[in-house]
Order: C-alpha cells, then structure tokens, then sequence
C-alpha cells in the first residue's frame, strides 16, 4: 500500500495541471477576445502617448 500513497499526490497533481491548462486553453478568443484586445490597444496607445513627449525632452 506504500506505493499508492507514494502515486496519489502526482496523480492529483497532474489531474489539477490538466484542468488549469483546459481552462487556460478554453478561455482564450471566443467573443470577448476583440473587446479585450481593443482595451489592450487603447492602453498601450496611451502609454506611449505619455510617454513621448518626455522622450523628445519637451516636459
């Protein structure tokens, strides 16, 4: 019976990993993908709207 307790951790271990990498794998695209990507460009187009006028040194 050592070996199935010695088995039982790495068993569930990998079952989690599984359903963590399922679910990763699952929620990516779908329809809000378009939404989050616009959320993503926005922020990024302000960032470095902030952040070029510094650069050019005319703060």
């Amino acid at each position: 019976m050592d070996y199935v307790s010695a088995l039982v951790p790495p068993v569930v271990m990998a079952a989690l990993f599984i359903g963590v990498v399922r679910v990763i794998v699952k929620t990516q695209g779908g329809a809000a993908k378009a939404k989050e990507d616009a959320a993503v460009d926005a922020a990024l187009a302000q960032a470095e709207g902030a952040r070029t006028p510094s650069a050019r040194g005319d703060a």
